[in-house]
């Protein structure tokens, strides 16, 4: 089902902004900030408030529309439909690394058994020291 398609059957408005955003996020095929999702709305539609396009982030994250990751100092936004992905982030030099998207699953299956607690990593940045790095630290 499509992000508007969720929107809609959950009977939220599909306002130009809200349509603009998903657009921009389906579209570019990267992952990104906040800020620029904002840049790209802005050259599109300069009116629309900051506010909204958070807001707007939230209600997509909330509906499963998109997902949400932290690089840094900045959360990172991608289509929820690229499914599980995993990076593995460089402390000193900041190289990111993508790594096996059933990374988890082992752990997923062990919270499961020993506490009965479900859980799903979606998009999980770790943080550490490259093959480059680890010898300079």
């Amino acid at each position: 089902m499509s992000c508007l398609d969720k929107l809609k059957t959950q009977g939220f408005k599909l306002t130009p902004q809200r349509r603009l955003i998903i657009d921009i996020i389906h579209n570019t095929g990267a992952h990104l900030t906040a800020e620029e999702i904002i840049g790209h709305v802005h050259s599109k539609m300069p009116g629309v408030n900051k506010t909204t396009i958070y807001r707007t982030l939230e209600l997509l994250e909330e509906t499963g529309c998109i997902l949400r990751g932290e690089k840094g100092d900045h959360s990172l936004y991608h289509r929820s439909e690229e499914g599980q992905h995993h990076h593995l982030v460089c402390r000193k030099c900041g190289k990111s690394i993508d790594c096996a998207e059933n990374l988890f699953d082992p752990i997923e299956r062990s919270l499961a058994e020993k506490y009965g607690f479900t859980t799903s990593f979606q998009h999980a940045v770790i943080r550490g020291f490259c093959e480059a790095c680890k010898d300079r630290i």
